[in-house]
């Protein structure tokens, strides 16, 4: 039988609740139990593939093709399993289900209510999500108070009461702030979990956000004032590196409290994994600076998982990675001056007209000037429009997302230039429909003696998508003939890898290579990207000195 641990916040949010539920999670696996994760968001969008990333942040795409809330990708980062559709649930999904069956007659006439039909559906999510594991840890995003996480709550708590209170355990992570002088304030504390208890939740286990450590005086007045045992008021306090988090938790016990009141049979907590991820990170041997010139660079979030991939590479290879974000309409304002002294030049995703010139300057800077360069999604579509109008000379060359009208479209929709026996279409033939999202995780083959198959090791790879625009193949034989490379293919023809023999590292790729890299296990081909920002680092040196 699955064990459930639910994880709510109060006071704030963006306290850390994914990393906390994902840290605990690392923990318990490593005891030797099977954990899966499920994130609850309130939010009425279906799911956030919509959503700006300057209000949610970095879209997480699943092995299976679901939009998610990039928590998802903590959870994977930390814990080994694979987010599913299933991992994550939003009000706008639950309604969505409920009035389907409700308009099917599935509900048999009956007056559809919030209580049961909405509770149970949330039930029954959560349980689809758990599968086989031996402990689900769910995570109800928002806070305590909020008035569109009400039925979600009201769920657990009643999985509280059917499942019987030892196979439900309720983490609830609020913040204690320091005031003044340095006063240690528990009222947000106390008030949060009175806002809990009073829908019907006991906290088990209170983590406390915090600068430092809890004095054991301010963890006695939290657990009196909040019937919480003393032991399980636990400190989260502000790391300097996420992935000490696991180690931290678990020196406080909190592993062994969980373990207690669930009644796991566990094995002893073994961390040697995390252990060495910190050691290899305080014990670089060099440093790169990487510009990723992007869309949406204010807000960090908005490319988590791809600074987290360069962090990985950097503990695989023992380099520390300076990212220096490089807002690509600046570029178009003043010029590409900002991508001096860099070691390496990383376009990423994204979508819509706004910036793209400035990303197609970044590539031009990096192809001329010999710096290694990764382009992921939209980067390599932006390498196919460079190269296109800076080496072949067609300078209409263009996306059909951004000019509908270009003379070259060289990036655009399958039903832009293909139909279904593979014939191209005529200019009036073209849909104005859109295409459909590729979406998840696909096949490529690797051609054998390219860059990308010495990166990867591998003729066949699986990694996942998000785009609807494709590189055209009918400009293949124009681009290979000026010397550019495409080196692996969907089986279905369509370009997943370019790349450009005469550079010493050009690569760029269609899908999101970020999304399945871990901190234990990095991605190669961000290993080999930090490698050869380290290459032309090193070169820069005696050219530097001889000046």
């Amino acid at each position: 039988m699955t064990r459930f641990v639910f994880v709510t916040g109060g006071v704030v949010s963006s306290l850390g609740k994914g990393i906390a539920s994902a840290s605990l999670g690392a923990i318990l696996e490593s005891r030797g139990l099977k954990v899966s994760l499920v994130k609850l968001d309130p939010y009425i969008n279906v799911d956030p593939g919509t959503m700006s990333p300057f209000q949610h942040g970095e879209v997480f795409v699943t092995t299976d093709g679901a939009e998610t809330d990039l928590d998802l990708g903590h959870y994977e980062r930390y814990v080994r399993y694979t987010a599913s559709r299933n991992s994550n649930f939003t009000t706008g999904r639950i309604y969505e289900r409920v009035i389907a069956k409700e308009r099917r007659g599935d509900y048999l006439g009956a007056t559809v209510q919030v209580i049961p039909h909405i509770t149970d559906e949330i039930k029954r999510c959560i349980k689809l999500g758990a599968g086989e594991a031996d402990v689900c840890m769910v995570e109800i995003g928002g806070t305590v108070g909020d008035i569109e996480s009400l039925p979600f709550l009201e769920a657990i708590r009643q999985m509280g009461v059917e499942l019987g209170r030892n196979n439900v355990a309720f983490m609830h992570l609020t913040l204690v702030p320091v005031v003044g002088g340095g006063e240690i304030k528990t009222k947000p504390t106390q008030h949060s979990v009175k806002e809990l208890r009073g829908i019907g939740i006991q906290p088990d286990v209170l983590l406390c956000r915090c600068r430092d450590a809890l004095p054991d005086e301010q963890r006695r007045k939290i657990a009196l004032f909040t019937n919480v045992e003393e032991r399980a008021v636990i400190s989260a306090v502000d790391a300097d590196d996420i992935y000490k988090i696991p180690i931290l938790l678990h020196e406080q016990g909190l592993d062994d409290i969980i373990v207690d009141k669930l009644r796991l049979s566990a094995q002893p907590t073994d961390l040697p994994e995390w252990r060495a991820v910190i050691g290899a990170k305080q014990a670089s041997e060099a440093t790169v600076n990487i510009a990723m010139v992007g869309k949406y660079v204010q807000i960090r979030d908005s490319y988590i998982s791809l600074n987290e991939a360069l962090m990985h590479a950097g503990i695989k290879t023992r380099t520390r990675v300076k990212v220096h974000y490089v807002e690509s309409t600046d570029i178009e304002k003043t010029g590409v001056g900002c991508l001096a002294g860099m070691d390496a030049i990383l376009v990423p995703g994204g979508f819509g007209e706004r910036g793209i010139e400035g990303k197609i300057q970044a590539v031009r800077y990096a192809r001329e000037h010999k710096i290694p360069y990764l382009g992921i999604c939209l980067g390599m579509q932006v390498a196919c429009i460079e190269f296109a109008r800076d080496v072949l000379g067609l300078e209409g060359a263009n996306s059909t997302e951004f000019n509908r009208a270009t003379p070259d479209p060289v990036i655009a929709l399958i039903t832009e230039w293909r139909d279904s026996s593979g014939e191209t279409k005529t200019r009036d033939e073209r849909s104005d429909l859109g295409g459909t999202m590729r979406l998840g995780s696909q096949a490529s083959r690797i051609e054998p003696g390219s860059l990308a198959h010495a990166v990867y090791g591998r003729d066949v790879i699986g990694e996942r998508h998000r785009h609807r625009f494709e590189f055209n193949n009918h400009y293949l034989d124009r681009m290979r003939a000026g010397g550019f490379r495409f080196s692996a293919f969907s089986d279905d023809g369509l370009v997943e890898i370019v790349e450009l023999p005469s550079h010493p590292w050009f690569v760029a790729v269609q899908f999101h290579p970020e999304f399945t890299s871990t901190p234990r296990d990095g991605h190669p081909l961000f290993a080999g990207f930090v490698r050869a920002a380290r290459q032309h680092a090193a070169q820069q040196l005696p050219q530097a000195a001889s000046a």
